[in-house]
């Protein structure tokens, strides 16, 4: 028993050690912005973390398409179906690009209105839709970077990923400091060169993925899309991941106008608290994710149920285990690792508790985040939406506005949000894993790609 578990950690192990690698520096990168956006002003701060509330959205859509290439290419990887694999790739590459154009055009038309609409003060307006306005004009390039990438972790190669991002991501964080503070010789552009550094990054990356791609270096291909089963597999897996990142972006527009009732340092401190956890843990979480969609979904596609469950549960186990431990040092060294971000006395107050909040809630959400990946890939990503929309609804704004506003708790509420949301999130995701059919779901869509 313990013999196959640590095989199966091993595996996992190196399969996720390259995506948490590259989102430790894309998690650093977002990091940087938040230390140079304080620098330059609480304004500031308030208004990229505004901004990137919209930014959220093309990212979610990309997510989702992504989350369908990746359970597809594990899965025609598993049971060597290149020609499928490959012409899924394309088709979720092409529809990326073409999706993430209406989202460029509404940041270039509707950004400061995108802002103020969220009830921010007028200094930060301006400053906020002028750096949306920049990123969403590259959300084509940022879809088909997330797509592709994606695209080659569903074939076990999670180094070539890595390594694109890893440089763009080096040269973001160099980009938002020269740029945002004038360092490095180059202009002193405030959000904007934070903005610009951002989108310099998306198009990099798309570029360089596409044509790692295209060449012999990857086992993932292009091909000339021709299969409807194809297509609408894509859209059945894609659709409901993409909801539910919608659904967990959409939440987060009402928690924050929750949170500026309490005063603008506490929305900003939230921005710089959930930072904090993020970059300690989301790499962990990330890298886990994907593993657990290439064990799952390759073990699927070769005909292995049994092997594909027990997966799917040693690589929740993993999460608990390490990303729980990191958790708990956050939560004990929550002020010298938030005061890095923001020391500002105001912010630190209520920085600090959420920081702590989502350090020791870390073992629930890396619960969630491993099972859903494996959810993933088998094709399902109903149960996942199921979690995740009733778990922000319900709890991080339900909870919330209930608790801290009717009530009169104010932000401690938040804090209770937080915990109970991702709770519940855990719970719901492990019962489905543990008792849908979705292994018999992935069967049937293998079949029907085979025949099409």
């Amino acid at each position: 028993m313990y013999s196959r578990l640590r095989s199966v950690w091993r595996r996992v192990f190196a399969l996720a050690w390259p995506v948490m690698a590259e989102q430790t520096l894309r998690t650093l990168m977002r990091t940087v912005d938040v230390a140079v956006t304080a620098a330059i002003s609480p304004a500031a701060v308030v208004a990229v973390g505004l901004a990137d509330l919209y930014a959220r959205f093309p990212l979610r859509v990309g997510l989702g398409l992504g989350g369908g290439a990746i359970s597809l290419s594990s899965q025609d990887t598993g049971r060597d179906a290149t020609a499928t694999r490959d012409e899924a790739v394309t088709q979720a590459v092409l529809v990326g690009a073409l999706v993430g154009i209406p989202f460029a055009a509404f940041g270039l038309l509707f950004g400061a209105d995108a802002i103020r609409l969220l009830g921010a003060d007028p200094d930060v307006v301006p400053l906020g839709g002028t750096y949306l306005a920049v990123v969403l004009a590259t959300a084509p390039a940022r879809h088909v970077a997330l797509i592709a990438a994606r695209s080659l972790q569903g074939t076990g190669d999670t180094r070539t990923p890595m390594y694109v991002n890893a440089v763009a991501n080096v040269a973001n964080i160099v980009g938002s400091v020269g740029l945002g503070l004038g360092y490095f010789g180059l202009p002193e552009l405030g959000v904007l060169g934070v903005g610009l550094a951002t989108a310099a990054g998306n198009v990099f990356t798309a570029l360089a993925l596409m044509a790692a791609i295209a060449s012999d270096a990857t086992e993932a291909g292009f091909a000339r899309p021709a299969s409807a089963v194809i297509t609408r597999q894509l859209f059945v897996v894609s659709l409901p991941k993409i909801a539910e990142g919608l659904s967990s972006t959409l939440a987060e527009f009402p928690f924050n106008a929750v949170l500026l009732t309490f005063g603008t340092n506490v929305n900003a401190a939230f921005q710089v608290g959930r930072r904090a956890y993020q970059q300690v843990t989301g790499p962990l979480s990330r890298g886990y994710s994907v593993a657990a969609n290439v064990v799952v979904g390759q073990a699927l596609g070769e005909g292995d149920s049994e092997g594909a469950r027990y997966n799917g549960w040693a690589v929740a186990a993993l999460g608990v285990l390490t990303v729980g431990l990191v958790g708990v040092l956050l939560a004990v060294y929550a002020r010298p690792l938030v005061s890095l971000l923001d020391d500002t006395p105001a912010t630190l107050r209520y920085a600090v508790p959420f920081a702590q909040v989502y350090g020791l809630s870390a073992p629930f959400l890396a619960s969630f985040v491993a099972l859903s990946g494996a959810l993933q890939g088998a094709s399902e990503t109903r149960i996942p939406l199921l979690a995740r929309a009733t778990g922000m609804f319900g709890f991080l704004v339900g909870f919330a506005y209930v608790a801290g506003v009717a009530l009169g708790w104010g932000v401690t509420a938040a804090y209770w949000s937080v915990v109970l949301s991702n709770v519940w999130m855990a719970l719901v995701v492990a019962l489905g894993f543990h008792y849908s059919g979705w292994a018999d779901r992935a069967a049937g869509m293998m079949a029907e790609r085979g025949n099409s």
